[in-house]
C-alpha cells in the first residue's frame, strides 16, 4: 500500500486503495504491502499447481507446451504393465495349483 503525497507543503497524503486524504504525521509507520502481496500471488500460483497435479488432465506449472496429456498416458501404461504382471502371477499360481493336483490325481 503506498500513499500519494497530495500537498507536501501541508502534509497531506491520499491513500489510492480506499480514497482517504489524510495528514501526514511522524508518528505513525506506513508499510508497503506490495512486497508481501508478490510473493502471496506466486504462492498461491504455486498452490494451484499441487492442486492441479492430482488431476491427469490438467496443465502443470512449469511443464513444455503439448504435455498436457502427459500424466494420463503414464499412468495408463503404468497401470497397464502393473495389471499384466499382476495377471500372469495369478494365472502361473492357478496353472501350479492346477498341476500339483493333478499330481496328487484329486483333479
Amino acid at each position: 500500500m503506498s500513499m500519494v503525497h497530495v500537498a507536501p507543503e501541508a502534509h497531506l497524503v491520499l491513500d489510492p486503495l480506499t480514497s482517504v486524504l489524510a495528514e501526514e504525521r511522524e508518528d505513525i509507520i506506513c508499510y508497503s504491502m506490495d512486497p508481501i502481496m508478490e510473493q502471496i500471488d506466486e504462492l498461491d500460483k504455486i498452490a494451484d499447481d499441487l492442486i492441479n497435479s492430482l488431476a491427469p488432465d490438467r496443465k502443470l506449472l512449469s511443464s513444455y507446451p503439448g504435455r498436457e496429456q502427459t500424466s494420463l498416458k503414464a499412468g495408463f501404461y503404468g497401470n497397464t504393465f502393473y495389471g499384466v504382471v499382476v495377471g500372469l502371477v495369478f494365472s502361473g499360481m492357478v496353472a501350479l495349483a492346477l498341476y500339483i493336483l493333478s499330481l496328487i490325481g484329486g483333479f
